[in-house]
């Protein structure tokens, strides 16, 4: 719940800033910038995916990761001048700004929450090792990609 809560408020803030202030974060931020950051962030989740992997094989334990802030920190950085968010700025300069954030949020969330079944099911079934891998390299090319785009 925790982790379905901090996608659905970063969800909420990034998208609700694109309504706010439409197309100028766009305008003042370039999305060069925008880009560069989100792929970091990506970086950073993937080397802290394998830095926990590592962690985990020696023995350590403490992990003191909430699925919250970490959800919600991952969603929020990653949608930020994302396609999405972008349609969400200009659906709302010639529709009904609050209709609008109702229908992002409830097709977002609707998203969210079968994801999150899926990947339960999905870590049930999967060597935890190998998906923490998976994870890592994901993370990292995302972010790669993200910033030579």
């Amino acid at each position: 719940m925790e982790l379905l809560l901090g996608v659905v408020l970063a969800f909420a803030v990034a998208d609700g800033l694109a309504i706010v202030f439409g197309d100028f974060i766009a305008r003042v931020l370039p999305l060069d910038y925008i880009k560069v950051g989100a792929g970091i962030v990506f970086i950073v989740f993937g080397i802290m995916t394998f830095m926990s992997l590592s962690k985990e094989e020696s023995g350590e334990t403490g992990n003191i990761r909430n699925p919250f802030f970490s959800a919600f920190g991952l969603v929020l950085i990653s949608e930020m001048g994302d396609k999405t968010q972008i349609a969400t700025g200009l659906f709302a300069t010639q529709y009904n700004p609050y209709l609008v954030f109702a229908g992002v949020m409830t097709a977002l969330a609707a998203l969210s929450v079968m994801a999150i079944y899926v990947g339960k099911i999905l870590v049930g079934k999967i060597d935890k090792k190998k998906l923490s891998i998976a994870a890592g390299t994901i993370f990292l090319l995302i972010g790669l990609f993200t910033i030579i785009q």
